[in-house]
Formats: C-alpha cells, structure tokens, sequence
C-alpha cells in the first residue's frame, strides 16, 4: 500500500467537511467520496460522474456505532453479518435514515451502508467525521478506477483531490445484500451469496434491472464498460477483423489477435481484470475479446462485470 500522508489526509478531510470532492481509495475500487449528509455536496458526485438519479449511492462509515447515523433499523442479521464481514466489500441495504438525503438513495426508503477495510479510506473517515457517500471513481457506467492514476483520466479537474493508496486489493465492487424483507443479493461482490448464507441462511437473489430508481448501484444493463468493444468469446467467435486481443484462462489461444493470460484463480482474476482492460483501452486495439469464465458461485461477480461491459 501506497503511504498518505497526515497532511495529506487533513487537507482531504478539510476539502470533505467544506462539501468538496475527493477520490480515495477503498479495497474494492476508488470511492469519489462526498459528505453523505449534505444533498448539495451529494449533488457534486452526480455532476462529476454523470451519474443518473436512478442509481443510488452506498454511504461508507469508520466504526460500527456511526451505522445508527445512517439507517433506521439495525437487524440481527445485519449485526451477525457486520461482525463477520465488516470492514470488507459487503455493503447492506437497509432502511434510511430521516437525515440521509433522498438524493443519496434515488429516492428511496432504503440506503446502503458498508465499511471498507482499507486503512486509507477507515483513517479518511475517521478524520472527517463523516459518513460519506462514495460511487466509483469515474465517469458513470465506464471502467471502475483500481488507482489513483486511473481516477486522475477518468475525471480530470471534476474531483478536488485524490488520495492516492496504491492498487485497490480487491479489484471489483462490494457485495450488495438487501435485507429489507427477504435477505436479496443485489450485486455480487467480494463477499460470496456462500459465504453470506452460512452466516444468515438462504439468501435470494435479485431478477434482472427495474424501470425507475435501482434498489442498488451497478444494476443497469450496461456497465463497467472500456472504450474499447468488448465482447464474451467462445471458441471461434473472436471477431476476424481489426487488431484485437483475447484474454483466456486456460484454453489455447485464439489465432489473428494479440493473447493476455488472465489468473485462473476468481479472487485474483477480479483482481486484475479492471487494471487490464484500462492498459487494454490505452492500447487502442478494435475489440477486446474475453474469454467466458466458469459459470460457478466463485465466478458469479466477474461473470456479472463482464457481462454488463459487454452489453
């Protein structure tokens, strides 16, 4: 992990308390972080980002007590699970409340709270004093940023600072379960629906992307998506025209394109997969082909990331 500074962290507390913007890094990816309780400094993130008001946004706190800030109602089960998981990628959703603006949750009832584990984004918070809201890093629906460098082409003067904390462990998104009513996975994350049923049981999982306000970031059809045509291979659709490269696994490679070997192991492939295809993009190949990973429960949130790239 990169090293940030004390003076560093002071003046991105300051810039936050004043209702600025600042990108910091998380285990997942880099948050734009905004003062969670103030609609207006909210308001900046949707500006910046280009963000539609129909996809809420997951407010991150530093200790368990400051959850009470953000939500109504703490259940047994959130509690079991935030002793199990947090700080990590698992954000819950739950009901919201009064004084979270309405901009913060697209509207509605509910809001989704988590506790990122990395020791920039924890000495963040602690230092501002503030529950942030905090989106990826990036314009809305492009790659998510995995370090500062990536934040920094992204979004350019529309962020006030960015604390850089070295590459993000995680690689992708957190885990977002609702437990509004019937524990739902909503997005699939860090956090597996396995590991999260052997601590609270059976959980459901949500069917497809509703017209209106999403119950969770990351449900549109498109998203996480490079410059570059990215499209999921199988064997002989690789696309025959223009320069391309193909990312496998385990298979031989493709002939006519460029090859990247990606890890066989899930964890360290969602890892990578959002740093490669930023140098993939900078590369200004025609199309990117990826290889269709394994349809199992270890794979089900790169599958979901790929997918939606590829919409």
């Amino acid at each position: 992990m990169t090293t940030v500074s004390q003076s560093d962290l002071r003046r991105a507390a300051k810039l936050l308390r004043a209702g600025k913007l600042v990108a910091f890094p998380t285990e997942t990816v880099y948050g734009l972080g905004a003062n969670a309780l103030s609609a207006e400094a909210v308001q900046r993130i949707f500006e910046a980002k280009g963000r539609p008001r129909t996809s809420p946004l997951i407010v991150h706190i530093a200790v368990l007590e400051d959850v009470h800030k953000v939500v109504s109602e703490w259940p047994e089960a959130a509690q079991r699970l935030a002793e199990e998981f947090w700080p990590g990628p698992l954000t819950l959703v739950l009901p919201k409340q009064a004084a979270v603006p309405d901009i913060v949750t697209a509207g509605l009832k509910t809001v989704g709270v988590r506790m990122p584990s990395h020791p920039v984004a924890l000495a963040l918070l602690k230092e501002c004093g503030l529950p942030l809201a905090a989106p990826s890093a990036n314009r809305f629906a492009q790659l998510s940023p995995t370090t500062a460098e990536h934040v920094r082409r992204s979004l350019g003067d529309r962020v006030d600072f960015v604390l850089d904390g070295g590459p993000c462990a995680v690689g992708i998104e957190s885990t977002v379960l609702s437990l509004v009513g019937t524990p739902t996975l909503l997005r699939p994350g860090g956090i597996s629906r396995e590991q999260l049923e052997e601590v609270i049981g059976p959980v459901a999982v949500a069917s497809g992307v509703t017209e209106g306000p999403h119950a969770s970031p990351g449900m549109h059809a498109k998203h996480y998506s490079p410059r570059t045509r990215l499209l999921l291979s199988k064997i002989g659709e690789v696309p025959h025209a223009g320069r391309g490269v193909y990312l496998r696994i385990a298979r031989d490679p493709e002939d006519g394109c460029d090859v990247r070997q990606m890890p066989t192991n899930p964890q360290e492939y969602a890892q990578a997969i959002y740093g490669t295809l930023h140098d993939l993009d900078a590369a200004r190949y025609d199309w990117i082909a990826v290889e269709h990973p394994p349809v199992t429960s270890a794979w089900e949130a790169v599958v979901d990331r790929l997918r939606r790239a590829a919409h």
